[in-house]
């Protein structure tokens, strides 16, 4: 695939996937995970990323929640400010809809032809 590879762990845990949620946007950590390891990794992958929980306070954000470039889906025990925090940090409220609506159909044409 000569997809680039980094070897991390996050807070101590070495199922990354279940405690990180990234899009192109931002991405989310657990809560848990040193300033320095947010900063590292952050770097690395050049988005901007913050720490916190899902579904009242759960730490394992990839079983909680599925976020792309324009929108996320959270359990429903997923708390406002747990809501507003990743709509902040996956840049969520920046587009409206309509510029939502046309970068889909951008992508879905270009995809089809």
């Amino acid at each position: 695939m000569k997809v680039e590879v980094f070897r991390h762990t996050i807070a101590d845990n070495v199922l990354v996937g279940s405690y990180c949620v990234f899009s192109n946007q931002g991405g989310l950590v657990h809560p848990q995970t040193p300033v320095t390891d947010q900063d590292e990794l952050s770097s690395l992958l050049q988005v901007p990323l913050m720490a916190g929980t899902i579904n009242r306070g759960s730490s394992v954000l990839g079983a909680g929640m599925v976020v792309n470039d324009w929108s996320a889906f959270c359990g429903l025990a997923t708390t406002s400010t747990e809501l507003s925090v990743v709509e902040s940090v996956f840049k969520l409220g920046d587009l409206g809809q309509s510029a939502v609506a046309g970068a889909l159909r951008t992508s879905l044409v270009e995809s089809m032809t």
